[in-house]
This record gives structure tokens, C-alpha cells and sequence, in this order.
């Protein structure tokens, strides 16, 4: 055996030994990238809520709020109107409460609250069901006091028939739900405030909340959130309402400013008649037979002169006694400007300032009266020749 092989064979076994060495002190382990909310889930606050109820069996729609809504079946139909309302009518208020009265199930969440100078919200279900919300301060625990495993007086308790332990939900504590009249017959309180109510009205249920944040995606997983959502809606087909509601352009302006619209629109009534195209009464055709060259030559030189275009009739005329002229003398043609004057005052035997008035150069634009008598000693100087 040659140097060469053993030195080959030393150097595989020394990398056998390194590699051998490098597996025994690897270790394995799993890492979890988080690549945070999916465009759909950023898109959709509600998704999670969604997908929860569908997969427990119930027959979700998402819908916008509109009269399409309320035209569905009220029976055993719960409708979660969790979007912004603040540009709903009072008609859809009232088509809302007639649904719900006539055997549906309507969750919604108070979005304004009670002012007492006025005597109502402006949240047009909560006026119409008698209910109020109030702002109230928030309870905060000292960080003196101990902790303990129990959920903390900031938390909602919502007690169950039958039920050992209350849900827990972390409503916003802010807000306060009140009921004047006393029709509620359930409620989820924290320690210093309501955040659900639930009452009858006419054959259907009416459920009032303070914020449906804790069906958001980010929370609903948390407390007993998702099973709120499922106990509101258990054996029912469920509609969620979580887009705003929008109305037209047309239909804001409407609604805020009838009066510029009004105005705006006879503007622009009394612009088109102004400015519309009007149409006198038929005029007859001039007939054929009284259309004649003795009027269209006429025509045409009243409107060269009118144009300032003299000088195109007048010097057709001098150009015509020029001709006679050499028909006269024909050596006219070589002669001067005077010459030629005193040559045909002699020729036709007329004044010589008639004869220069006649041939005189013919200005761009004259008066009439200079052109009418240019023209007539021209007449007078041709007949003369």
C-alpha cells in the first residue's frame, strides 16, 4: 500500500470522526413563525365569529343593513346588527323594531348616549325600546391590593339558570345600560355597571349590548365570549349586519340640505331656459322665380362694400375705359398717369376733375357717399368713350 492510499484513508476516517462528533451534539427543536392575521381575517373583524358559529351548525348570512334584512322570516331568525348605525332612518328603526316584534330575535349595540336637557339619545332603536346609556368612570384596582385567581370587578357576570359559576366577559366599563321602565328580565353586570340587556318585545327578544368588541377577532377566543355568541344564537338562522350602513350621496344631501337642493334645482330650470335653444314660427322660402342675376349681382356688391372690399368693384370699371381707351389711341399704354387723365378728358370731353376723380386708385374701404360718386363719373366717362 502507497503513502498516497494511506494518507487518503486517515483523512476519511478523521472527517468520519468530526462529523460523528458534530451529530452527537446536535439538538433538535421546533420553531412556530407567526406571520400575524390573514388578509381576510384584516379585512373582516367578525370572521372568527363567523366561522365559530358556523362550525356549531347554525346557518350564518352576512348581509348589509337594508329593508332586504327585514323582509326574512322573523321565526326562530336571530339578527346581530353589530356595524355602525349612524346613518340609519327612522324608517328602518321602525321596519327593525316591527321584525323583531313579530318573532325575531334583534342583538344590537348602543351607540349614543342619553342627554338629559334633550330627553332621548339619538340612537333610534335605543329610543324606541325606552332604554339608555350612560358613560360612568372607570373602577381601576390599586396595585396594592392582592391578586388572587378570581376575575377582577372590571369583568361582566353573567348569571345562567342551572348554571354553578356566572360567564365571565370583559365588556368596556365604561358605558352603563339603564332600563327606566323595568322590562328587562336579564343582565350581565360588572361591579359598578350593565353592559347587557335582555327584554321582550311584542312575540320576539331584544337583546342590548354596550360594544360588541369581545366578538372581534383578537378577543372572542378570550372569557366566555364565544359562548355568549352561541348561547344568543343557539338554534336559530343567524344574519350578521358588520359593514356600515351607507346611504347615496343623493340621498345625504337629501337628508341634510333640502333646501340648497331645491334652490339649486330651479338655478338650474331657469339656466336651461335661458340658455335653451328657442324656435321662432316657420319662415317661407323666397320662390324661385324671384331670384334673379340682376339681384344676386346686387347682393354680392353690397356685400363686398359692407366688408370694406370697394376697391374689387371699382377697378374692373377703370380697368374697362382703360381698354376703350386703347382702343381709341393706341399708344395709351405707354403714357403717364397724367397723361392718360388728360388724354381722356380730351377723348370724352369732360372736365378734368371728373375724369381724375374717376380714375383714381381705389382705396381699401370708402364711404358711400365717395363711392357712389366715383362710380357715377366712371359711368360718365365710359358712356362718354
Amino acid at each position: 500500500m502507497n503513502r498516497r492510499r494511506v494518507g487518503f484513508i486517515l483523512a476519511l476516517g478523521l472527517l468520519a470522526v468530526l462529523l460523528a462528533l458534530m451529530l452527537s451534539r446536535l439538538e433538535r427543536y421546533e420553531e412556530v413563525v407567526d406571520h400575524g392575521p390573514s388578509p381576510a381575517a384584516q379585512a373582516d373583524p367578525y370572521l372568527a365569529a363567523d366561522r365559530f358559529l358556523a362550525e356549531s351548525g347554525l346557518a350564518v348570512e352576512r348581509a348589509r343593513l337594508s329593508d332586504a334584512v327585514v323582509r326574512q322570516s322573523p321565526a326562530n331568525h336571530t339578527l346581530l346588527l353589530l356595524g355602525e348605525r349612524a346613518d340609519m332612518t327612522a324608517a328602518q328603526s321602525e321596519r327593525l323594531l316591527d321584525w323583531t316584534a313579530r318573532g325575531g330575535h334583534l342583538v344590537f349595540v348602543a351607540e349614543q348616549l342619553w342627554d338629559e336637557a334633550s330627553g332621548r339619545s339619538g340612537d333610534l332603536l335605543l329610543d324606541g325600546l325606552g332604554l339608555q346609556q350612560h358613560e360612568v368612570e372607570t373602577r381601576r384596582t390599586s396595585e396594592a391590593e392582592p391578586r388572587s385567581s378570581e376575575p377582577g370587578p372590571e369583568l361582566t357576570r353573567l348569571y345562567i339558570e342551572e348554571q354553578s359559576a356566572p360567564a365571565y366577559l370583559a365588556f368596556d366599563v365604561r358605558f352603563h345600560l339603564y332600563d327606566p321602565n323595568g322590562r328587562a328580565h336579564a343582565w350581565a353586570n360588572s361591579a359598578g355597571a350593565t353592559h347587557m340587556l335582555q327584554l321582550r318585545h311584542g312575540e320576539g327578544l331584544v337583546t342590548v349590548l354596550t360594544d360588541a368588541w369581545i366578538w372581534q377577532n383578537d378577543r372572542i377566543g378570550q372569557y366566555d365570549h364565544a359562548w355568549l355568541l352561541w348561547y344568543l344564537t343557539q338554534d336559530t338562522q343567524v344574519t350578521m349586519v358588520t359593514e356600515r350602513s351607507s346611504a347615496s350621496l343623493l340621498a345625504l344631501l337629501a337628508r341634510h340640505y333640502p333646501l340648497s337642493l331645491a334652490v339649486l334645482g330651479l338655478i338650474l330650470i331657469l339656466a336651461l331656459w335661458h340658455f335653451g335653444w328657442r324656435e321662432g314660427p316657420i319662415r317661407d322660402s323666397a320662390q324661385p322665380a324671384r331670384r334673379s342675376l340682376t339681384e344676386h349681382l346686387r347682393a354680392t356688391a353690397a356685400f363686398l362694400l359692407r366688408n370694406g372690399a370697394s376697391a374689387e368693384l371699382i377697378q374692373p370699371l377703370q380697368a374697362d375705359i382703360d381698354r376703350r381707351a386703347i382702343r381709341r389711341r393706341p399708344g395709351y399704354g405707354q403714357l403717364s398717369m397724367d397723361e392718360r387723365l388728360t388724354l381722356l378728358a380730351e377723348l370724352s370731353g369732360l372736365p378734368s376733375d371728373n375724369v381724375r376723380i374717376a380714375m383714381r386708385p381705389a382705396a381699401g374701404k370708402s364711404s358711400p357717399i365717395e363711392f357712389t360718386q366715383q362710380v357715377a363719373h366712371l359711368q360718365s366717362l365710359r358712356n362718354a368713350l
